[in-house]
């Protein structure tokens, strides 16, 4: 099974709260970066043989819908802008959530402790239209709201977006390895959980009823995630329905490798290598994963693995 820098996507975090990158404490060499240094770290990639991004945005202002996160001059909507105009022919996705928008700190629309899935899906729409204006590739629906692909494709084909893909969080499990992620996106919830809307980690059979309608409201492309635990779940998806599909790599799964390797416990560059391969040979053409900067510099150096 051959890897590829072509099968990683990078995640950046944008935050434009801040003038300078900022280490991300449970993600060790991990960094959100300001507005003003994406040119220098998006270069540093394509320098290096990757060409695919994924944003997700950290902004000045939250509120109870996420207003921010639709907002033309909201953070990711100028991180678009500013990459496409640097470096025009990479792609660029990004993340279509409220989580790191909203005061709650929940995925959807929510009204005296509840979670309202319809009343989120018209938002999901407007984030994805601003983030298509602004010149994304790949919009990335990650909430798990039920009806999230439909609404999206039908605000985006209403305003002549239909080139526009969309990648879909098709199977979100509500894991324990996102924890990392929390601090790095500021997402954090202020109540409950998120296994209203995520899956249990005990279904498999699940994850193909919700690959499959997101495939008929017209994903593009789905996602698994996470991707370590849950090999089993890209490996039926692939089979299943033999479309594009991605698994992502997350910030619980990539702290694990760091920390044990900061250690002396495992060796780096052997062990991030075997995961990617792994996870590319159970189905997933695109692995969405915080390793791929450093990968992409050890393959540059020549290192044999």
């Amino acid at each position: 099974m051959d890897l590829s820098l072509d099968d990683l996507i990078v995640p950046i975090f944008v935050d434009e709260n801040i003038s300078s990158p900022k280490e991300i404490r449970s993600m060790p060499n991990y960094y959100r970066i300001p507005i003003e240094g994406l040119s220098k770290e998006v270069g540093e990639c394509v320098d290096l043989g990757l060409r695919t991004f994924i944003l997700f945005g950290i902004p000045s202002y939250k509120d109870e819908i996420g207003s921010s996160a639709f907002d033309k001059n909201g953070v990711i909507q100028k991180a678009v802008r500013k990459i496409k105009d640097d470096f025009p022919d990479v792609v660029i996705v990004t993340d279509v959530c409220l989580c790191e928008y909203t005061t709650h700190g929940h995925c959807g629309v929510v009204r005296n402790g509840k979670i309202l899935n319809d009343e989120t899906l018209p938002i999901l729409g407007k984030i994805a239209v601003s983030h298509a204006e602004a010149g994304a590739d790949i919009v990335a629906p990650s909430g798990m709201m039920d009806g999230m692909v439909r609404a999206i494709r039908s605000a985006l084909d209403e305003e002549g977006f239909t080139d526009v893909a969309i990648m879909s969080y098709s199977a979100k499990y509500a894991s324990n390895f996102y924890t990392p992620f929390r601090e790095a996106a500021d997402s954090g919830y202020k109540f409950g959980d998120r296994r209203s809307y995520q899956m249990d980690f005990h279904n498999s059979d699940e994850a193909l009823r919700e690959v499959e309608l997101d495939l008929k409201e017209g994903a593009d492309i789905v996602m698994v995630k996470p991707a370590l635990a849950y090999l089993d779940i890209v490996r039926r998806v692939k089979e299943r329905f033999g479309v594009p599909t991605c698994a992502y790599n997350v910030s619980g799964e990539y702290a694990m490798v760091k920390a044990s390797s900061i250690q002396g416990w495992l060796d780096e560059r052997s062990t991030v290598y075997e995961i990617l391969t792994c996870i590319k040979r159970a189905g997933a053409d695109l692995v969405i994963t915080y390793h791929a900067k450093d990968f992409a510099k050890w393959v540059k150096e020549g290192f044999e693995f």
